[in-house]
């Protein structure tokens, strides 16, 4: 069964103002579209049905775009009044959002992962937090995820390392009991202080079936999306 999807689209986009100055970084212009258009585009085609946005900075303009539906999609806005980080903009959809389990995605990233199949992947295990991993040639940008030989990751290599690797593609499978085991700030990062400063108590298991993903975050990257996300997205 589809989960509800949170998508995190309340960052500033700090690295794209160059290219992208007075739009949320989910509003930057891919080919004609914005990046977000692409993204719900994809999880629609994946069977999405209640998408929830995490928004903050120009929240409006995402709001006034999209409205309350993508063709047959629901749109839910969880506005943060004030920057809460990517994990508090989780903790606090956690309740706004009714069910147990959810799927996270990153506002910037696309991944392309057949959502389904990572939903009943995650049903042979116990864990309660699941993260989708991309191959890529070069992880030196991103840092290295490290696994043991039973998915479990173990830790993250810092970044600067060169070389092929598995990276985070950022897209997460969680059950929200698993905030019952922490004592979390408001506002905190759900990469530095949760996953890295935790990994040995979280019992992370890494999903690794992702045929493709691109980050727009830079704009050498935001460049090559202008004609690689319209050929990823049908």
């Amino acid at each position: 069964m589809m989960r509800p999807i949170l998508i995190l689209a309340g960052g500033f986009g700090t690295r794209l103002k160059s290219v992208v100055p007075d739009l949320p970084k989910t509003l930057a212009d891919i080919h004609g579209k914005p990046f977000l258009w692409w993204l719900l585009r994809q999880l629609e085609n994946e069977g999405a049905k209640d998408i929830y946005l995490s928004v903050g900075y120009l929240h409006e303009h995402i709001q006034s775009f999209f409205g309350s539906k993508f063709n047959q999609v629901n749109l839910h806005y969880i506005i943060e009044a004030e920057p809460l980080g990517t994990g508090g903009a989780i903790l606090n959809a956690c309740q706004q959002i009714p069910e147990q389990e959810m799927v996270i995605l990153n506002g910037d990233t696309l991944a392309m992962i057949n959502l389904r199949q990572f939903i009943e992947f995650a049903s042979d295990y116990s864990s309660r937090l699941f993260m989708a991993v991309a191959k890529v040639n070069d992880s030196g940008r991103y840092g290295t995820i490290l696994l043991n030989d039973n998915q479990q990751i173990t830790g993250f290599a810092e970044k600067g390392k060169m070389g092929p690797g598995l990276i985070n593609a950022g897209v997460y499978l969680l059950d929200k009991s698993l905030f019952n085991a922490f004592d979390l700030p408001q506002k905190f990062s759900f990469e530095t202080d949760l996953l890295a400063k935790h990994i040995h108590q979280l019992d992370l298991i890494a999903y690794d079936q992702v045929a493709d993903f691109i980050d727009i975050g830079i704009p050498e990257d935001y460049a090559i999306a202008q004609q690689k996300i319209p050929a990823m997205v049908n």
